[in-house]
């Protein structure tokens, strides 16, 4: 047994805790609590494994369920953006890439590579498995911001152009789910928790 790899491994596991304080803007479904990163990232990996049979294309679920569970992890240090920010950009970021090569870093070589390798595809977005990860990571919060009548789209004054816009990548990873997505986001404008 190599002990240094254990170490470097525990290291790892001890720092990734710190993803349960992460705060997001978005809350728990009918309710006034935010989410955190550990919960939103948990959530989406059951989500792709029980939605996966909806994915456009053939996927390996073990990969998508690991993009979901580390795509986050960056936060610990970037923190979390919003995704409907007028200041900052969702994307990918710098503070993100240093993020990933310290947290990451902590692990042993092989596992490091495989993990920003893996953090990459997501961010990438282009493999079958990151479309229907992004899928999940974009369906996940309209769910929940229909659950709490507009929630943070009426908090913080986001349209739909806006919401569209976002939720949209959601058919690049599944065609079904999105014929869903955005039934919900037109019913949202006709119940009138979505501005148009």
């Amino acid at each position: 047994m190599n002990t240094k790899d254990l170490l470097d491994q525990i290291a790892f596991i001890k720092e990734i805790d710190k993803v349960k304080y992460i705060q997001r803007k978005t809350k728990l479904f009918n309710s006034d609590r935010c989410e955190n990163d550990a919960e939103h990232s948990w959530h989406l990996a059951l989500m792709a494994i029980v939605l996966a049979e909806h994915s456009n294309e053939p996927i390996d679920v073990l990969k998508v369920v690991k993009m979901v569970l580390i795509h986050d992890i960056v936060e610990i240090d970037a923190g979390d953006v919003f995704i409907y920010d007028t200041v900052k950009n969702h994307s990918n970021t710098d503070e993100e890439r240093l993020a990933a090569n310290r947290i990451f870093g902590l692990l042993p070589e092989k596992q490091k590579e495989e993990f920003i390798s893996i953090w990459e595809e997501f961010e990438a977005g282009e493999t079958n498995e990151a479309k229907f990860a992004k899928s999940m990571d974009r369906l996940e919060p309209l769910l929940q911001n229909t659950s709490n009548n507009g929630g943070t789209w009426k908090e913080f004054g986001v349209k739909y152009d806006k919401v569209y816009e976002k939720k949209s990548v959601i058919k690049e990873g599944s065609k079904v789910v999105w014929n869903y997505a955005e039934g919900l986001i037109n019913e949202s404008v006709e119940k009138g928790i979505l501005e148009k």
